[in-house]
């Protein structure tokens, strides 16, 4: 069952927030206003967070717990990572209005900060430096994403040219 809540619910969160790379660059203040803008949610072990197909509405930072991100090909589940706290997936849906990639699925009992284009449009008014810095860490993360990705797929083009 998801909870949901508009609230900092942790004094630890302020704390445990600057830790994450996504807002390391971010004075309390500011973390302070993300979070009066952002929602929490919670599921428990074997929740299905998001499917593949689904409009994105929001990304997801993982606060805490675990979950597995995978696709279906040719009719099998393909698992496509693992991510723990400090993690976040979705942050596509902040940038355009298309479907779901893949499924997430909680590994753990999760909690994750809620995080929608409303966020960030409100940040970037109330405090816009706050909303520059996490539109670049979610852009290197795309980045870093984008290059493993690439990286996997010239090792198989090498793999399929091989001589047998």
């Amino acid at each position: 069952m998801e909870k949901s809540s508009n609230s900092p619910a942790l004094n630890c969160t302020d704390d445990l927030l600057r830790k994450f790379r996504l807002f390391a660059d971010l004075s309390h203040e500011e973390l302070d206003t993300l979070l009066q803008q952002s929602s929490r949610v919670s599921h428990p072990a074997g929740t299905k967070i998001i499917s593949a197909g689904d409009a994105g509405l929001c990304m997801y930072v993982i606060l805490r717990g675990k979950v597995r991100v995978t696709t279906e090909s040719a009719g099998r589940k393909v698992d496509l990572a693992d991510l723990a706290a400090g993690d976040f997936f979705g942050e596509v849906s902040l940038v355009d209005d298309g479907p779901r990639s893949a499924d997430v699925t909680a590994l753990e009992d999760c909690e994750f900060l809620v995080i929608t284009r409303m966020t960030l449009g409100i940040l970037a008014g109330l405090q816009p430096g706050a909303a520059i810095h996490i539109l670049a860490a979610i852009g290197r993360g795309l980045v870093a994403r984008l290059r493993e990705g690439n990286q996997k797929y010239m090792d198989l083009i090498v793999l399929n040219r091989q001589p047998a």
